[in-house]
């Protein structure tokens, strides 16, 4: 069995990726009661804190009422925990905990392997606190599932817990005779459990885009080639910050299967990395992000690993070092196996904890160039994820700028947001009539509604008839006209939508929107169309209207039966939209009935349209 791992932390995707086998087990250090599941082709395996191994049926992981019956409070089956001490010999020359120190923990919890790319923004911890790492299975594919991930940190003397970073990890299983293995589906239980399995289907998505995105922004936008500060002063050449280190791979640094611990390599990266750093810098320099660690090969005992690392680029207050393994069984071995590289950026802090000032980097003619420049475009996708991802809505504007660079990402977050809300389970029963059923949802300040209506109609039929904006007019009277602007790619478009709703300064409301649409990725997922609200320079505010905003909306669609498609509307309502909303909620109007059954006859109207649309679907 091979696994693939991807780690995603503290909701920016900054990357890394790692690789190990069915194997990577280390001491487990101090667990509670659970196990950790790994599909395996009968049935799925429990290693327990012992590191012994015992079987449950392979539908284990879809009954979640396992163990229930003898009255036991519901835990999700999947989930491992593991409690760390920082120790003396876990920090660094700060009294700090070593950052490869803490890879090897969450490598030892999530038993990753594989190759893809994940993100970790990196936070500072001391002696005597614990860390806490939590593993469970979010969902499982056709032959692969995804982890989820949560470090937490706790003081002991005080007692305060805190959460500081969230990963997610995918492992793919592998039989030995038939290759890839299809496994069990998981059946979400809890709020939160039922948002993760939803939304990881958009994450494998993001994720094996990050290729792509980075080739389009180094080919259609200008990278900067002067430093940030314009200093010109400070020169270092990049060829006098490059080192290179050899570890030999021992038994106590491999699993029982004799291939190398994905978090000691990681560990030995970070050295090297930390190494290069200092030489620009004659400082000690502090890990802050880890980006794209990319395993792509096993090592094993008696391997020789030439780690080698060298400062891509530097900015006002950071670095980035590449790091790059070549794996060789004989001193005189001319073929190396390269098998793994990462991008890591560092600070150097002064004594008040404040991010100093970084000498420039010359980059070396021909690869060194190239890696400059890529250096400079990962930073730009890594500042562009942070804002549309990590920050919450109400401190960023709703109409996040789109460009080449951050369509990936805000395409995520758009049908994200729509996921997060569909997985709600407290919507509340407001109105009925005449088989449209209206719910609502109070949280924070923010008031959204669901409208749901059951149609005789193909749910693919009723997903393109409903992702068109240019033909909502025809059954939503609050458009006055969508115009396409963009068709971003496959799955996303721009539209320019003019309202028919008067503003108070007596104008029509205009909107640039982006909708995402998205096919079910399993038997039982929804078609997704989502809305959200963004800026684009091709289509700036104009003075014949009022440019409003749409914060979340969109349609989930379920194939119920051969005959029968759930069709189920939701927006999340930004507080200009909040007395239209309350309005209809009082029944003092019976206008999203109107508008829905509206929808429901231009459905039917149009069930039977065949279109070049619909057959690309």
């Amino acid at each position: 069995m091979l696994w693939e791992g991807f780690y995603e932390l503290n909701a920016p995707f900054h990357g890394i990726s790692v690789s190990l086998g069915i194997g990577d087990l280390a001491p487990w250090g101090s667990f509670d009661a659970h196990h950790f599941c790994i599909a395996a082709e009968q049935s799925v395996v429990l290693f327990s804190s012992e590191g012994s191994a015992s079987a449950l049926p392979a539908g284990a992981l879809a009954d979640p009422t396992l163990g229930m019956e003898r009255g036991e409070q519901y835990r999700n089956p999947t989930e491992v925990q593991m409690s760390q001490l920082v120790l003396p010999c876990h920090t660094n020359h700060r009294g700090e905990l070593s950052i490869g120190q803490l890879l090897k923990w969450i490598d030892t919890t999530a038993c990753l392997s594989g190759k893809q790319s994940c993100a970790m923004d990196l936070a500072i911890h001391y002696v005597g606190q614990v860390v806490n790492i939590k593993a469970k299975v979010n969902r499982a594919f056709n032959s692969s599932m995804e982890v989820g991930i949560q470090v937490s940190y706790e003081d002991l003397c005080s007692g305060k817990q805190w959460n500081v970073c969230k990963a997610y990890a995918t492992f793919v299983a592998q039989g030995k005779a038939t290759g890839k293995m299809k496994l069990k589906p998981l059946t979400p239980q809890t709020e939160e459990e039922k948002m993760e399995y939803s939304i990881a289907a958009e994450r494998r998505r993001m994720r094996l885009a990050h290729t792509d995105t980075l080739k389009d922004l180094l080919t259609h936008s200008t990278m900067p080639t002067e430093r940030e500060n314009g200093d010109c002063n400070n020169v270092v050449p990049a060829e006098k910050t490059r080192v290179e280190s050899v570890e030999l791979v021992l038994p106590p640094h491999a699993n029982h299967q004799g291939n190398t611990f994905g978090g000691q390599i990681m560990a030995w990266m970070e050295n090297v990395a930390t190494i290069a750093a200092s030489r620009l810098c004659h400082a000690h320099p502090t890990l802050k992000t880890i980006e794209m660690f990319h395993f792509r090969g096993p090592s094993q005992v008696g391997d020789r690993l030439l780690l080698k690392a060298i400062v891509n680029n530097s900015f006002k207050n950071s670095m980035e070092v590449g790091v790059c393994v070549e794996a060789y069984r004989q001193e005189m071995e001319v073929s190396r196996r390269h098998i793994n590289s990462a991008f890591m950026t560092f600070v150097v802090l002064d004594q008040e904890g404040q991010p100093s000032a970084i000498p420039m980097v010359k980059p070396e003619v021909g690869d060194g160039e190239r890696r400059y420049r890529e250096a400079s475009a990962r930073k730009k996708i890594r500042l562009d994820r942070k804002y549309i991802i990590s920050c919450e809505q109400t401190k960023v504007p709703l109409s996040v700028p789109w460009d080449q660079s951050n369509k990936v990402y805000l395409s995520y977050n758009n049908v994200s947001a729509l996921k997060t809300l569909v997985a709600k389970t407290n919507w509340v029963l407001a109105a009925e009539i005449d088989k449209v059923r209206m719910y609502t949802l109070e949280e924070d300040k923010y008031l959204s509604f669901r409208i749901e209506m059951t149609l005789c109609i193909d749910a693919t039929q009723a997903f393109f008839l409903l992702s068109d904006l240019r033909q909502r007019h025809e059954w939503d009277r609050h458009y006055a006209s969508a115009e396409l602007v963009q068709q971003v790619d496959e799955d996303d478009t721009i539209y320019h939508v003019v309202s028919q709703t008067v503003s108070q300064e007596n104008k029509p409301q205009d909107f640039v929107i982006l909708a995402s649409r998205r096919k079910p990725c399993d038997e039982g997922d929804p078609y997704v169309v989502a809305f959200r609200s963004v800026m684009l320079p091709t289509c700036p505010p104009n003075p014949e209207y009022t440019r409003q905003e749409t914060m979340c909306s969109g349609f989930c669609i379920w194939q119920e039966t051969a005959e029968l498609t759930k069709v189920s509307y939701y927006n999340q309502a930004a507080p200009g939209y909040l007395a239209y909303v309350t309005t209809n909620i009082a029944g003092l109007s019976s206008d999203f009935y109107v508008t829905f059954k509206a929808c429901e006859r231009f459905l039917q109207k149009n069930k039977d349209e065949i279109t070049v649309g619909l057959q690309n679907l």
